[in-house]
């Protein structure tokens, strides 16, 4: 962070950045001229929402701007008033030239970010059965939005665009072609963050431009990505965000036998199974103790022991599959929570996935160096931290600032209804 932000964000556009979803609302201010300059100099987050919600914005430096708590569940919609409320507060209302949107899922054929209309955001609504965990929050605060500045461009960014460069082979399921011509495809997530590390990665790595590498992005939500060239070939989350790793209280890779014989023999309801496969399943069903991984490190239980030796065994697995769509291996990057800050985690996938030629530096691992492989190495090893809020702060800057003339720039909610 640039000490020359303080001064951007009272002559440069700013924007809002929102990743809003059913726990929690973070956000984040930026400014800059130019997409290469953007900084920021505000973020926080509503935590805990469903619960007793808890509302603070820092800046740059860490200072504490503004906080607030409710002793009560609060709606939604009385939270997303309160944090645009503090944003308009704290810009004044005619300095904000944008907001950026992370949303979950832009189904086939939405491959790029772009400006949100009444036409946009009603498909997007089609789109929440797909994602229902993130999408209906994701879209909240665009609407909320709207009805308190109708002129302001806003732009989705989709976590499923990046991998729209998948092989179509890679995306198809063993279903009638009925049901793939119906939307039932792979479609893969995480793309915000992957991307941001397809920039980076080359920055440490030159040779990884056009080398093939996995991204593991592993946080309470887990997926890994395949890159070649930069480009994502697969990926192991697929048609929702269920599949691939398990992860915090999401079920990961299972046998769909498994939720007929929920439905039939059990007498489950497909409410009752959403709830079980999104949040009572992963680290938390498995360990019975916490969804959060610091929690299992430091537990004794064999419970919680279980679940991590679970997520590792599937990590390093998928690694296999992914180096195979590859083509081989030339780099492996960690990232998000778990991946960034859990060592201990990244030094077992990577014994387990040495056969692939990774040879690990334990003292530049445990000292959370960016390469944690030995010099040696027939493949690299990075820890990257990802950051999916500026990838929408630069699509942001790029759609709503050097937004041609003819393009919309409003979303007005008295259209989109």
């Amino acid at each position: 962070m640039h000490s020359s932000a303080a001064l951007d964000a009272k002559t440069a556009p700013c924007l809002l950045v929102i990743n809003a979803g059913s726990s929690s609302i973070k956000f984040s201010l930026l400014a800059g001229i130019g997409q290469a300059t953007l900084n920021a100099f505000a973020h926080g987050k509503i935590e805990d929402i469903g619960s007793a919600p808890h509302f603070f914005a820092d800046d740059c430096d860490g200072r504490r701007l503004a906080e607030r708590r409710w002793e009560r569940p609060t709606s939604h919609e009385d939270l997303l008033d309160h944090l645009i409320a503090w944003v308009e507060a704290h810009l004044g209302p005619n300095r904000l030239a944008g907001a950026g949107h992370r949303v979950a899922h832009g189904g086939l054929f939405r491959t790029a970010p772009q400006l949100i209309t009444p036409i946009v955001l009603a498909h997007l609504r089609t789109l929440i059965p797909l994602a229902p965990l993130h999408q209906l929050h994701n879209l909240a605060p665009i609407e909320a939005l709207a009805a308190r500045h109708p002129g302001l461009p806003q732009v989705a960014c989709y976590d499923t665009a990046f991998h729209a460069t998948n092989p179509k082979i890679s995306r198809l399921y063993g279903l009638p072609r009925a049901l793939t011509d119906a939307g039932l495809w792979r479609f893969g997530f995480h793309g915000l963050s992957y991307e941001y590390i397809a920039g980076e990665l080359p920055k440490l790595e030159p040779k990884a431009r056009l080398g093939r590498a996995i991204v593991a992005h592993l946080g309470s939500g887990a997926s890994m990505c395949g890159l070649v060239g930069g480009k994502s070939v697969a990926s192991t989350m697929g048609f929702s965000a269920l599949d691939g790793l398990p992860m915090g209280t999401r079920c990961g890779a299972l046998d769909p036998g498994v939720v007929l014989y929920l439905l039939k023999e059990k007498g489950m309801s497909g409410a009752a199974l959403e709830t079980l496969l999104y949040q009572q399943s992963g680290l938390l069903g498995v360990s019975t103790i916490s969804s959060d991984m610091r929690t299992l490190l430091a537990s004794r239980d064999t419970r919680a022991q279980e679940a991590i030796d679970l997520f590792v065994y599937r990590a390093a697995r998928e690694i296999g599959s992914l180096a195979a769509a590859c083509g081989g291996l030339d780099a492996l990057v960690f990232t998000a929570g778990i991946g960034e800050h859990a060592p201990q985690i990244r030094a077992r996938i990577c014994q387990q996935s040495s056969w692939l030629g990774i040879d690990l530096d334990v003292d530049a691992n445990l000292a959370g160096a960016p390469r944690i492989s030995t010099a040696a190495s027939p493949v690299s090893v990075w820890v990257i931290p990802t950051n999916e809020e500026l990838m929408v702060a630069r699509h942001t800057f790029a759609l709503a600032i050097n937004r041609p003339p003819e393009r919309p720039m409003c979303l007005s909610t008295k259209e989109s209804k």
